[in-house]
């Protein structure tokens, strides 16, 4: 009751009060318990507005950023989605919530397999894990209505934009190795109709069509 209380608030004052209007999005968030996706050592800061360390360098993001980059897919529910960083697993939970089959890619097969076993224990079927380069997609499952990438790139990947489908959605954030803009891009004949939206610092994307792992 304590974290449902603490994830209601979340919600309230730090989506909503902040111009999140997207009640789908909203309600989503409302439900997934981010605070399993946390490590138990911060489980007492899941639902404070600030990224949070997960291992390997990766970040579970701050919820505000969920929330606007989940609203820009503009989903409807009948969505096939790739998600390029499982991470910890929460985007993949949130965007289980809001469309009918999420793929999911992740390079560290330590993050991919925890982000599976909290999905299943969670309840969600429609999430499909996969490793790899991120940055070349999943060609076999292609074409996706929606592509999320929660990792910061020099530029879209061109294998994303050859497994978006015509007239879907792609948001990533691109820029710097550490300093980006959440990009929206629609795939109209082939091309990427583009619009930005908000200034973000994500962890590099790392792949061929990303940046180069620095240890």
């Amino acid at each position: 009751m304590e974290y449902e209380s603490l994830r209601g608030r979340m919600v309230e004052e730090q989506l909503a009060s902040r111009g999140i209007r997207d009640r789908g999005v909203l309600d989503a968030m409302r439900r997934v318990p981010r605070h399993e996706f946390v490590p138990e050592y911060l489980r007492y800061k899941a639902y404070e507005d600030m990224a949070l360390p997960i291992g390997h360098g990766q970040t579970i993001s701050q919820p505000y950023m969920v929330a606007v980059m989940t609203r820009m897919l503009d989903l409807t529910g009948n969505e096939k989605v790739l998600e390029v960083g499982t991470g910890s697993g929460y985007q993949a939970s949130v965007l289980a919530e809001l469309a009918r089959e999420v793929w999911t890619i992740e390079l560290y097969p330590e993050l991919s397999e925890r982000a599976q076993k909290i999905l299943e224990k969670l309840g969600y079927w429609n999430v499909h894990f996969r490793l790899g380069d991120g940055t070349l997609g999943i060609p076999e499952e292609a074409p996706f209505e929606r592509i999320i990438v929660t990792a910061g790139a020099p530029g879209v990947p061109a294998p994303l934009l050859d497994q978006l489908a015509e007239g879907g959605i792609i948001v990533i954030p691109v820029g710097e190795r550490y300093s980006q803009e959440v990009l929206k891009g629609r795939k109209e004949e082939g091309r990427l109709i583009e619009e930005y939206d908000i200034y973000c610092s994500f962890v590099p994307l790392i792949g061929k069509y990303g940046w180069q792992y620095e240890p």
